[in-house]
């Protein structure tokens, strides 16, 4: 009798399959498959019903099947940008040229200790379409600025306020946050103490979410940073990920297999640690990270940073209000204009930036923002190759040019230039291992029932353009973006079609 049960089962589910197959949708042929697996390319047919995968093989198309002649180039999942910054934009770009034109399909938002309530963020996306899908951590600062006032966080919490930001966070995380995000080298969260930080993992932990952390120094105190990060990964048993794994300090360039032999150390210990990573030798923040100590009048300080934390004849503003005439300029040359060694120009953007804040409270948006050489070619590569990193952008569209181009550069540049990794590598750390760290049940893989996140690019072309002159440049080789079933990007043009959805965990 049982076998007989499974047996109309089958034949049900079966049934319901062929009739789903037999509704007319895409079908895109003549494609090599990369599946987010890392499994080797294959040459076959995918079809689109709805939002949904519905069959992969030889298919056999109805009357009123749609068809794209993938012309023998790859089709791979959406890439999932697991840092990223461009939720700002959505709303004023609605073509989202800086997501779709790389490829991505879905941007994890909420980082480096910065985010937006659940309720706030779900209202918004019911009333504003967005072409990409949307993920979100909860950041500590905001949850600081929540319990201590957003002027008063350059201190350590309070037990009230720390049991205040643990009821804050235990609400969103029920509300579909992924987990915690700090941003602790930002003055925002500089000041808290590890308990504080300990005390909120161990919330999020208990809520079965994540934890990602720009750590406390990516230069002069990377080692107690690292030990800070491993050592919530060991009391939560959570996972937890470096944000934008880096080695920023100058006299440690060369160190990266020492750093990763101190992760995968900790991950033979039972600590599910892992990094997220972006394909540049220079990062993109506020000139006041460069002062570790935050004494930003100490030229002392400022000459140790010249030397050893970024190089100020390769890096350049990116924003600066009080005087938009630096823009693209480096720091050696508004030294030279201002008659000033680097240091002193350093500290000089720093007092002006920091008097137009105080003139102008109402101000919105950054007000300075550098791209800073800072890191080595080679500890970028070994990081990118480590077996647990996962690319991201750590972008935005606007200022460094890996908010148009990370992804298509690690496709260009490292897999086919460099041959640093196979491609089928590659697109498994942009898909399937970042929906794997995120829980993404049904998305960073093309299968049979997965959301149609899809990206068709030209393995023989794909390449950033994007350079700080020029940082929205688009991409070349990225020939068609589909999001949830929908094609939002076709040669190097949005489709106007905003499909994208908020992803909750669950």
């Amino acid at each position: 009798m049982l076998r007989i049960k499974q047996l109309i089962l089958t034949l049900l589910i079966l049934g319901l399959n062929l009739a789903v197959i037999a509704q007319s949708g895409t079908i895109i042929t003549n494609i090599q498959l990369v599946d987010g697996t890392g499994k080797p390319a294959f040459n076959t047919s995918v079809k689109i019903v709805g939002n949904k995968i519905v069959a992969i093989g030889s298919l056999k198309p109805n009357k009123m099947d749609q068809f794209v002649d993938g012309m023998g180039k790859i089709l791979a999942p959406g890439f999932i940008d697991s840092h990223s910054h461009h939720f700002g934009d959505l709303n004023k770009n609605k073509a989202g040229l800086s997501t779709s034109s790389q490829g991505i399909t879905t941007i994890v938002i909420g980082q480096d200790g910065n985010g937006y309530p659940m309720d706030s963020l779900t209202k918004w996306l019911q009333i504003n379409p967005v072409v990409s899908n949307v993920a979100s951590y909860t950041g500590q600062s905001s949850l600081r600025e929540i319990a201590m006032g957003e002027n008063d966080l350059y201190r350590k919490a309070t037990d009230a306020e720390i049991a205040q930001m643990k009821s804050v966070l235990a609400s969103e995380l029920e509300k579909g946050s992924f987990g915690l995000s700090t941003g602790l080298e930002y003055e925002s969260a500089f000041y808290s103490s590890k308990q504080e930080v300990l005390d909120l993992a161990k919330v999020t932990a208990e809520h079965k979410g994540l934890y990602t952390s720009h750590i406390r120094s990516e230069d002069l105190h990377m080692d107690e940073a690292l030990e800070e990060i491993i050592e919530i990964g060991r009391q939560t048993k959570m996972p937890v990920q470096v944000s934008h794994i880096k080695i920023a300090n100058k006299l440690n360039w060369g160190t990266a297999n020492l750093i990763l032999k101190k992760l995968d150390d900790a991950r033979k210990e039972g600590i599910n640690i892992s990094a997220d990573i972006y394909p540049y030798t220079f990062w993109n923040s506020t000139l006041r990270v460069l002062f570790p100590g935050k004494d930003f009048d100490n030229l002392a300080s400022a000459e140790m940073a010249t030397k050893q934390l970024f190089d100020p004849n390769e890096s350049y503003l990116m924003q600066f209000a009080p005087n938009p005439s630096y823009v693209g300029k480096t720091v050696t040359a508004i030294g030279v204009e201002r008659n000033e060694s680097p240091a002193q120009a350093l500290m000089s953007l720093i007092k002006i930036a920091e008097d137009f804040k105080n003139a102008n409270p109402n101000y919105t948006g950054s007000i300075e923002a550098i791209a800073g050489k800072a890191m080595s070619e080679e500890d970028v590569k070994v990081f990118m190759a480590w077996p647990e990193a996962i690319i991201c952008s750590d972008g935005n569209a606007g200022g460094h040019p890996r908010g148009y181009g990370a992804f298509t550069r690690v496709l260009g540049k490292y897999v086919r230039e460099e041959k640093l990794m196979p491609l089928e590598k590659a697109i498994y750390k942009m898909t399937g291992q970042s929906a794997d760290f995120f829980g993404f049940k049904n998305r960073g893989r093309i299968a049979v029932g997965h959301f149609a996140d899809l990206v068709l690019l030209d393995p023989a072309t794909v390449i950033d353009q994007a350079n700080i002159k020029n940082s929205k440049a688009l991409s070349t080789g990225i020939d068609m973006v589909w999001v949830n079933g929908t094609l939002v990007y076709q040669a190097q043009q949005s489709t106007g079609k905003q499909p994208g959805v908020l992803i909750k965990r669950k």
